[in-house]
Parts: C-alpha cells; structure tokens; sequence
C-alpha cells in the first residue's frame, strides 16, 4: 500500500525558507514521477511542482518558479520542497502525490496517490 508522509511544515515569517520532506514507502519511489500542491483556506487545491523519476525533469506553477525547488532522493525514498522568499499567499497546506503518468505535469487528476499534508502559515 503506497504510503506518503508529509513533514516540516510550520509557521514562518515572510521572506523566510522551510524545506518540506515527503516520506514514501509501499512502493517503488525511484519508478515514479511525483509533485507537490496546496491548499490554501477556502480555495481549491492548486500545483505547485512536480519532478521525474530521475529528477532530471521539473516542472514548478509560475506563481512559486525562482523561489521553490523540487528535489529527490531515491535512495531514501524522499521528496522534497525547498521553498524560499516566502510570501503570505504561499499559505496552505502542502500535500505530496504520486502520478501515474509516465511524463512530468500539473493536472490533479493524474496524481492517483496523496499524503495527509503538512501545513505552511506564512505571517506577514
């Protein structure tokens, strides 16, 4: 059973950095393309980034690209999200998901398998 575990999330001050980690297990991380999206207060949930197999191709929302970085370990079976300069509209909670697309995109529905998420409160 996949199993993808969201952590490092917490309060943080505008301009400041958090890394966000997702932990998968239950399946073979290293075959998968994966992503990060969030969800802010009232809204719908929206993409962020999202990163291949091999980590060799990226794909990150216009609203985050220069400030957040999407990285991979397949040897720890780890995502994460490097998120800098953050600003209040960078508020949400942040969820980790598996596609089951063989290509790099953005679409919600192609990602078949999410974690719980971890929540980012950014002050002003």
């Amino acid at each position: 059973q996949v199993r993808l575990v969201e952590s490092g999330g917490g309060l943080v001050q505008a301009g400041g950095s958090l890394r966000l980690s997702c932990a998968a297990s239950g399946h073979t991380f290293s075959s998968y393309n994966m992503g990060w999206f969030r969800q802010a207060p009232g809204t719908e949930r929206e993409f962020v980034a999202a990163i291949s197999w091999s980590g060799d191709t990226t794909q990150y929302a216009n609203t985050v690209k220069g400030r957040f970085t999407i990285t991979r370990d397949n040897a720890k079976s780890t995502l994460y999200l490097q998120m800098n300069s953050l600003k209040p509209e960078d508020t949400g909670n942040y969820y980790c998901a598996r596609t089951f697309r063989t290509v790099v995109g953005n679409k919600e529905d192609d990602f078949s398998s999410w974690g719980q998420g971890t929540q980012v409160p950014v002050s002003c």
